[in-house]
Formats: structure tokens, C-alpha cells, sequence
């Protein structure tokens, strides 16, 4: 059963070392909305806030490139989740194979 299992993992990590390498650019952070005069509605803009190296920072992105940011966002999001399962089934594979060539 483990031997079966630690193939299962290793394809799916296969899997996800393909869909990393095909995700195309990404940024971090969030898009919002901003206004210059808030009680009126006036003035919007686009404002992308992220932490990166540890420091706050925040780009104004054009309203022609909104689609295009979102996306990137969504790339990134896709990204971390990925590697985060990679990670958890690398640690699952390590314990696995430890128990397998374990000595009697």
C-alpha cells in the first residue's frame, strides 16, 4: 500500500511541477478601487497594495491593465497554492520513504 501511495504522490507532483511551469506572469498582492473624493465617487482609480522583501508597497495600475493585474493576481494565487501542496506531499513522501527503507 505505501509503495502505491508514494507513486501516487510522486505523479502528482509531477502534475504540479508541470502546472507551475506554465503559469505565466503574476504579481502579488490586492486590487482595489480607490476614489480621490470617497463621498462623491469621483475620481477612481486602481491601486495595487503588496509586501514584498518585507516592505509595504503599492503600484497604480492603469484602467486598461485591471484585466491584465487581475489575472496576474490570480496566477500568483494559483502559484502559492501549488507549492504549498508540493511541499505537503514532499514531507508526506520524505516520512513514507523512511518507513519504507526502515531497518529492521
Amino acid at each position: 500500500m505505501t509503495t502505491k501511495h508514494l507513486a501516487q504522490i510522486e505523479k502528482r507532483i509531477g502534475k504540479i511541477k508541470a502546472e507551475i511551469a506554465a503559469i505565466g506572469e503574476m504579481r502579488p498582492g490586492s486590487l482595489t478601487r480607490q476614489y480621490k473624493d470617497p463621498d462623491s465617487g469621483s475620481g477612481a482609480y486602481y491601486q495595487l497594495s503588496f509586501t514584498l522583501d518585507m516592505k509595504s508597497r503599492t503600484d497604480y495600475i492603469p484602467r486598461d491593465w485591471v484585466r491584465e493585474v487581475r489575472r496576474q493576481i490570480g496566477n500568483y494565487k494559483r502559484f502559492k497554492s501549488l507549492s504549498a501542496e508540493w511541499v505537503a506531499l514532499s514531507i508526506e513522501r520524505c516520512r513514507l520513504t523512511m518507513k519504507l527503507t526502515r531497518r529492521p
